[in-house]
């Protein structure tokens, strides 16, 4: 079987002893590499098989399932939660037992602390077992200080792999869960809401694993400081206790908000990345339409609702730090005063236990107790939301296995079906038919007549109320929305099969792709799909149509793929693919080229999904039965076609390729095929090397706020720190003058006495009030900074990504795109402001700590240099190695993003093709590449926890047996701040140097985002003077254009003049150019030579001004989530009438007063819930609305039935008679009736002239083109072209330049007329009576 990915390296933990797992030993290959190099993809090791996503996916999968099973059966709504806790409990609740003797270990440490300050206390140096006493404490005591880092850190490390496994396992079954929903539930959410459940709702597990056990600790050390601290000093620690427990409860209770605020936020950034998500589908229509703008104003007042609930969790979060901060200096304050006012003497003693026993209360209960109830709110708020999501409707799951018999049918009864039952409008109404193999069903009807319903059906998408669909035999379905997954054009056709090399060339030739993939080259090599190298429509249906036909299935439901295709092609793939290779196959074909019905064993004929007609092409002849006027709408008049044929586009080559025969394909197909792997490889994305500078951080913090207010923000957070170590600093001094004055014989009574403890205290109390107001100060603000720099860069980077070149989300697939607006600017909005908070504070703490250590104890600076320098090149070694990883971690993340968001543009064609589970291992090696990742990040974080850990063991042993030594110069006050400080110190330098690692690899996601800032962007929007269209005159003069430079030019030396009020049709092979013609015009890529407009340089015209001057009709139909009346005016600068006068014009009037809500219907994402033919209406009206000087259609009716077509091409000549319109089709009766036509072929001008002019030269391109339809439909087009010969007087302006191919008696009467010199001066012909003047 292929590899999804390439062979990782084995992971050498599995592999590894127990000492070597303690300590972390085993990846210290893997720092060496990262020291003399970038880490790349290939250096990650293989993630180890407990921690596959398959394995997690599928074990809590069945958890679920069972839950549910129980939940239908009791009657009531199943629980994700509960399912969660009976997969994860067994593993996750021993870690409880760690926890506990982590807390232990905790406690005694203080108890120790003081039995070794009794003795400084007591200092007797004859009493020698006093001595061997206080050795002994002191090594107890760096023997639970190691202890307690060993258990930290192992519960650390184990309960955040449980939550990688869990986030792991959800993502599995949420992406499983995607695949079999049904059409009726996918209307119910959106690709940005699931994109939201995988990147930022499942990260909630990754971090209440590791605080979930401190909901029963908090309270649990609590009251043992409680117990503790009443044996030390009595009644007065209820004071200090009750304002603890006072402010536990507090922080208990906000749990309920931040449950609010978290289902809040998730719902604003759901509609925040379903229309992110929008944007970047549908970029060139926004880009043509120059809706920037308005589109940005749109998701900055998006983000601006999401931003203001953010902004409010962020103040509770804030709030919970000032509470860890300073609470525990109000609660000592509390305390002793408590205690000085009831009478009693403070001792150093004292002072030290209640710091050092109230510094674990602050970590357990003020920090970890209430993020706990933080994230287990936010948890339970997105366990909820991933819940609703599972409980979403799915597709009954269809077997089309072949019966017993071993025969093939596809059997119809009496089938009646609703897409929503809400509307009462039945999709299909009692259709009834069978298709045997060997038969072609030709499936027909006006747009929105139920076609591709009916495939749906077949295929199971489309569940029955009435009736019944039997299906034997294996399918595969061609959508009319050719999709194509990311990876080469040979994987998209192998599509998991195993390659054959002759059936897969014949397969190529069949489909007409040979010439196609001589141009793009090795098709091994060339990338398509999901943002690769373009295509055309044309291309993408005849690749899908090459996947379904190497599939050598038993029954083909084909979507009106002829549509997308020009007639040769078009006739080329019916004969060879559809008439021969699939004679002996039951074929379905929805189509809207009515000259192959004649080939058709049934004709189906639909109209409002109900069938009006059925039966075969002579017997509709025998019955007097007009197919065509079946189409026709309501009582409107028109002069119908007299053929209403298919346009025929052909090149040189191909009219040769089609004139030899073919082998029926059946000839050389395997009978037996072996399946593989889907084989997708998809590059990672380039990422930054080095550090992260300091620009990234000035950047940042810049965007949230001037640089006064950064200052500000820098001289509170030092008043505040300064105020927090005086405060310890005071509280000792003050214990140390207390004593003195005691024993020195004064009693309390004494005024003096009186008066300077009262001293002591106000300024103690000023010490904490200080403490209190700079924490809030400090806190608050850096928070709305923060986050205010979050929200500006994301406005910057949405900009510049709407004002790059369309060429960037080409080489960018959706889901790379996305990773920035969904997980990056995920981590900006709540991770990376908590750990910057957390850092600045704990390193402000640490200089702090530092500096009254020093000042207390001088020679302490003396081993503290040296373990200085040992963290800090420590630091730097792990930084080479870990921000790497944390890149790499970043890029890894794009494909999981961008395979969820393929697939659920591709989930029919999966379906159809029973690949989910195949689609779901290519899902699982994508989660399976971002865990080696994770688990690389997670695994180098704790070696340098561990490794700090014991450097910081070391350092307490030196200071703790340093004091022993030197005992004899320093007083109790020193000793016991030196002391509890470097208990403090060694745990917040650790901390400090992990919370760096930790804001330099969120700042990578900054770095990622700022990266975004500063693309290459297109050319002005706006250039001054403005520029106003009178005319709608087009000059193209030695155009060339190419979407990018490594890519071939497309459109060579092109050269055109199109006078204003012209109609010209453009007609060419797929694949020609046409297209990229409408993109150079709109400048989506910069072209080369000159294009004029009203005889003005496109290139001096602002872009927004030039794409404002013109209308297109996209082939590709863009809707966006919304009403109709939002799609067709997204900005409201239309009135209601005008709307309906379009929707009328365009055919769809009928239609839209049919629904519910009328114009007011909301539309599902992307459109859904309207036919193609119908989107591709709605956006052809859209361009209509606009009114300019110049129209485009580029294909815009291709999924039209021809009467509608034909109906919509009269009221555009009749409203644009005085407009340039410009109509590219694959559809000859649709430019049958335009001034002029133009033939593409490979980005050249083939011929231009007047359609009679050039159906009379028998060697022209378009000629054969029409006697490619047969003589009838042939007869029947140059009647109408020379009808059209004859209409009144007009001008036509041609470019003498130009290269054209005109007929010879053009020629002749032009041959007395010299060519002016000059480029742009034009020949002016004028036809009268049939006559060249």
């Amino acid at each position: 079987m292929l590899q999804v990915f390439p062979e990782r390296k084995p992971n050498p933990l599995q592999d590894a002893n127990l000492c070597s797992r303690l300590v972390f030993w085993w990846i210290n290959p893997l720092f060496k590499i990262g020291h003399k190099r970038r880490l790349e993809e290939d250096d990650m090791y293989s993630v180890l098989p407990e921690d596959r996503s398959q394995h997690l996916g599928e074990e809590l999968q069945g958890y679920w399932d069972q839950e549910v099973k129980r939940a239908e059966k009791d009657a009531r709504e199943p629980s994700l939660m509960k399912a969660i806790i009976k997969c994860y409990w067994k593993s996750y609740l021993p870690f409880a037992i760690f926890k506990l003797f982590e807390e232990i270990f905790r406690v005694l440490l203080p108890t120790y602390f003081e039995d070794l300050l009794t003795y400084f206390k007591n200092y007797d140096p004859s009493d020698s077992g006093a001595l061997f006493k206080a050795y002994g404490y002191t090594a107890v005591l760096n023997v639970c200080f190691l202890i307690l880092n060993i258990l930290h850190n192992f519960f650390f490390y184990y309960t955040q792999r449980i939550g990688m496994r869990l986030r792991v396992a959800m993502c599995h079954i949420i992406y499983r869960k995607t695949l079999r929903l049904s059409n009726l539930a996918i209307g119910k959410t959106t690709t940005g809401q699931i994109v939201n459940l995988v990147s930022n709702d499942v990260n909630r597990f990754d971090w209440v694993t590791i605080c979930l056990h401190s909901l029963w600790i908090g309270p649990l050390m609590a009251i043992t400081v409680i117990i503790l601290l009443w044996m030390e000093i009595g009644i007065s620690s209820l004071a200090g206790m009750a304002l603890l427990i006072i402010l536990m409860l507090l922080q208990s209770f906000s749990g309920k908000l931040f449950l609010s605020l978290r289902s809040k936020i998730a719902a604003f950034t759901d509609t925040r990345l379903r229309t992110m998500n929008e944007v970047i589908t549908g970029i060139r229509t926004i880009k043509m339409y120059a809706w920037e703008k308005s589109f940005a104003e749109l998701i900055t007042r998006l983000r601006r609702k999401e931003i203001s609930k953010i902004l409010r969790s962020s103040y509770l979060y804030g709030m919970h730090f000032i509470f860890f901060d300073t609470a525990i200096r109000v609660i000592l304050f509390v305390t002793f005063t408590t205690y000085v006012l009831l009478g009693n003497t403070i001792t150093v003693n004292q002072v030290f236990l209640a710091i050092t026993l109230y510094q674990v209360v602050q970590f357990t209960g003020l920090l970890l107790f209430p993020m706990a109830i933080e994230n287990v709110a936010e948890t339970v708020a997105s366990v909820q939301r991933i819940k609703n999501f599972l409980l979403l409707g799915e597709l009954p799951q269809c077997d089309h296995q072949l019966p017993s018999d071993g025969k093939t049918v596809v059997n119809v009864q009496d089938f009646t079906a609703f897409w929503d039952k809400e509307l009462r409008t039945p999709a299909l109404q009692g259709v009834s038919f069978t298709v045997r193999p060997g038969e072609l069903l030709a499936v027909v009807g006006p747009v929105g007549a139920g076609k591709s319903s009916l495939l749906s059906a077949v295929l199971g998408e489309l569940p029955p109320s009435q009736g019944q669909v039997s299906v034997h035999g294996r399918i595969v379905y061609v959508s009319q929305k050719p999709w194509l997954f990311s990876g080469t054009v040979r994987n998209n056709i192998l599509f998991g099969k195993k390659y054959e090399e002759e059936w897969y060339e014949k397969v190529i030739k069949a489909c007409a792709l040979e010439e196609d993939l001589r141009l793009l080259g090795d098709e091994e090599i060339i990338k398509i799909g999901d943002g690769r190298t373009q295509l055309s429509e044309g291309q993408k249906a005849r690749i899908c149509l090459a996947r379904a036909m190497y599939q050598d299935a038993d029954i083909y439901l084909l979507d009106d793929l002829l549509s997308a295709v020009d007639a040769g092609v078009s006739r080329h793939l019916f004969e060879q693919c559809v008439h021969q290779a699939l004679k002996e196959k039951i074929t379905i074909l929805v189509t809207h080229q009515l000259q192959y019905l004649k080939d058709a064993s049934q004709i189906l004929m639909l109209k409002d999904g109900i069938v009006i007609e059925r039966g075969t092409y002579s017997e509709f002849l025998k019955s007097g039965i007009d197919i065509f006027s079946r189409f026709e709408k309501g009582n409107e008049q028109s002069a119908p076609s007299p053929v209403p044929g298919t346009p025929t586009v052909i090149s040189e080559s191909l009219v040769q390729s089609l004139q030899s025969p073919r082998r029926s394909l059946k000839d050389a197909a395997p009978e037996d095929q072996e399946t593989e792997n889907i084989q997708v490889v998809l590059p990672l994305e380039c990422h930054l090397k080095g550090k992260v500078g300091f620009k990234t951080f000035k950047n940042y913090f810049t965007a949230g706020a001037h640089w006064p207010v950064i200052i500000f923000l820098i001289l509170v957070n030092i008043a505040a720190q300064v105020a927090y170590i005086l405060q310890d600093w005071w509280l000792a001094f003050w214990a140390n003058v207390q004593s003195d004055l005691y024993f020195g014989g004064y009693l309390k009574e004494d005024e003096d006495v009186v008066f300077v403890l009262n001293w002591y205290l106000r300024v103690y109390s000023g010490l904490t009030v200080s403490t209190v107001l700079f924490g809030i100060t400090r806190s608050l603000l850096i928070f709305c900074i923060l986050v205010n720099s979050s929200q500006t860069l994301h406005k910057i980077m949405l900009e510049t990504i709407l004002r790059t070149q369309v060429l960037f989300f080409h080489i960018n697939p959706i889901g790379r795109i996305l990773n920035r607006f969904t997980k990056d600017i995920g981590h900006m909005d709540e991770l990376l402001p908590l750990i910057f908070l957390d850092f600045i504070q704990t390193f402000l703490l640490v200089v702090g700590v530092v500096g009254v250590m020093v000042a207390a104890i001088p020679w302490i600076a003396i081993p503290m240099v040296p373990f200085g320098i040992i963290f800090f090149v420590l630091q730097w070694y792990f930084f080479r190695t870990s921000r790497n990883v944390k890149r790499l971690e970043c890029t890894t993340r794009s494909p999981v993003f961008s395979h969820l968001a393929s697939s659920l543009r591709g989930l029919w064609t999966i379906r159809a093709y029973k690949a989910e589970q195949k689609f779901q291992e290519l899902f699982d090696s994508h989660q399976d590449l971002h865990s080696e990742a994770w688990f690389l990040l997670l695994t180098t974080s704790r070696w340098l926890a561990v490794y700090l850990d014991v450097i910081c063991a070391i350092f307490v042993t030196v200071v703790a047996f340093g004091a022993l030594i030197l005992v004899e110069t320093l007083d109790l006050g020193q000793v016991g701040l030196a002391l509890s400080l470097t208990i403090t110190l060694t745990g917040m330098f650790q901390w400090c140097v992990k919370q760096s690692a930790e804001v330099e690899n969120m700042m990578i996601s900054v770095e990622r985002v700022i990266e975004y800032t500063d693309l290459k962007k297109e050319e002005p929007w706006e250039h001054t003077p403005s520029f106003l269209l009178l005319e709608g005159k087009i000059v193209f003069d030695n155009v060339k254009f190419r979407h990018s430079l490594c890519e071939p030019l497309i459109l060579k030396d092109l050269r055109a003049c199109i006078d204003s009020g012209q109609k010209l049709g453009i007609v060419g092979r797929t694949g020609a150019g046409k297209s990229s013609l409408i993109a150079a015009l709109f400048r989506l890529s910069e072209p080369k030579g000159g294009i004029w407009i009203d005889d003005i340089l496109i290139t001096r015209i602002g872009l927004n001004h030039s794409r404002k001057s013109m209308s297109v009709a996209p082939q590709e139909p863009v809707l966006f989530t919304g009403t109709v009346r939002k799609n067709l005016d997204p900005f409201n600068e239309y009135l209601g009438e005008e709307l309906w006068n379009v929707l009328e014009e365009v055919q769809l009037k009928e239609t839209i007063q049919g629904l519910p809500g009328k114009m007011d219907t909301e539309l599902a994402e992307s459109g859904l819930n309207l036919s193609v033919g119908q989107r591709q209406l709605v956006c052809l009206a859209r361009a209509i609305l606009r009114k300019n000087k110049i129209l485009i259609l580029d294909k815009a009716t291709s999924n039209v039935d021809p009467r509608t077509d034909e109906l919509i091409q009269k009221k555009i000549h009749e409203k644009f008679s005085e407009c340039t319109v410009l109509t590219i089709t694959h559809r000859l009766s649709t430019v049958i009736d335009c001034e002029w036509i133009s033939v593409l072929d490979l980005g050249r001008w083939k011929e231009c002239s007047q359609p009679y002019d050039l159906l009379q030269n028998k060697y022209s391109l378009f000629y054969n083109m029409v006697q490619h339809l047969g003589k009838a439909e042939a007869s029947a087009l140059i009647e109408r072209a020379k009808q059209v010969s004859l209409l009144p007087d007009f001008v036509i302006s041609l470019s003498p330049a130009s290269f054209f191919k005109i007929s010879t008696w053009d020629l002749c009467a032009l041959s007395n007329h010299k060519p002016p010199e000059t480029k742009l001066h034009d020949w002016v012909l004028t036809r009268r009576g049939g006559q060249v003047c």
